[in-house]
């Protein structure tokens, strides 16, 4: 939700920010640089400055623009290509998303992991290459992604399928996915789409999870906030995944990429929408 202070924290980043509002920020820099690759200690010196090649990476999920169009200053984009693979296959994006996340959590007065999710879907369309599918409902022809988020909002975890996939047989995977990093992780909300002795037995194979379906109500008045339901929601519009064209309508031809794309972008808007007064 929009208050004079949130606008007045977004105006301070943008007054930092001289190139692109997706530019890493000084104090967001401090952060990240600690865990960038160390150099080798043979061969030639490196060249590549990480800090545009996150920039570079950022403003590509922002704009949705192709690797071939990147903005020269962020240097040649087969550069910025050959890192982003190089710190995907490290699991950097994941780190610095989990870092950021258990420090949000802990400014917020939460314990760093999370013991409960607000779990959802989404269909977007996608190329005819790679796995895809077609969603009945949605009446959507592409791919899938289940998205779970703590109730603060953030995002905790994000699995990516074929479109004709549905809820119940998408979130124990989803759940599966995310266990390891999110141990304590028992309690999950969802909608009525997840209702079902199918989907409870599929998870009690997965884990000791305890599943609440939070329905509409039977006659509502007009728009209601749904409890809890409301903050996946939320999250599904920022406008890291439907504004920006790389994450609304995938046009990555690998599922894995679109995966590593969005939580790129899911950090860049979370993590300064929960930022505090001092540092995010």
């Amino acid at each position: 939700m929009w208050t004079k202070q949130s606008r007045g924290r977004m105006a301070q980043i943008a007054k930092k920010t001289k190139r692109y509002p997706s530019d890493l920020t000084d104090e967001e820099w401090e952060q990240f640089a600690p865990l960038m690759p160390m150099p080798g200690r043979r061969g030639r010196p490196r060249e590549v400055d990480f800090r545009e090649v996150i920039n570079a990476v950022r403003y590509l999920v922002r704009s949705g623009c192709g690797w071939r169009m990147l903005p020269i200053h962020f240097g040649p984009w087969q550069t910025v290509y050959g890192w982003f693979r190089e710190l995907a296959r490290r699991f950097l994006f994941q780190t610095i998303h989990d870092v950021a996340l258990m420090l949000d959590r802990e400014r917020a007065g939460r314990e760093a992991s999370p013991s409960a999710a607000v779990i959802d879907s989404q269909s977007v369309k996608t190329t005819e290459s790679g796995g895809r599918g077609f969603d009945a409902g949605k009446k959507v022809m592409g791919r899938r992604r289940h998205i779970v988020v703590d109730t603060l909002g953030l995002l905790v975890g994000l699995v990516v399928h074929a479109a004709d996939i549905q809820d119940r047989d998408g979130a124990p995977a989803a759940l599966k996915a995310i266990l390891k990093r999110w141990p304590w992780l028992r309690y999950i909300f969802a909608d009525g789409g997840y209702a079902g002795p199918k989907l409870r037995g599929a998870l009690q194979k997965v884990g000791q999870f305890t599943l609440e379906i939070v329905k509409r109500t039977d006659k509502p008045k007009g728009f209601q906030i749904l409890p809890r339901r409301w903050v996946v929601n939320r999250c599904t519009m920022l406008p890291s995944l439907p504004l920006s064209c790389r994450c609304a309508s995938s046009v990555q031809a690998v599922s894995g990429s679109l995966l590593r794309l969005v939580v790129v972008g899911m950090r860049v808007d979370l993590s300064r929408a929960n930022q505090s007064h001092h540092r995010i």
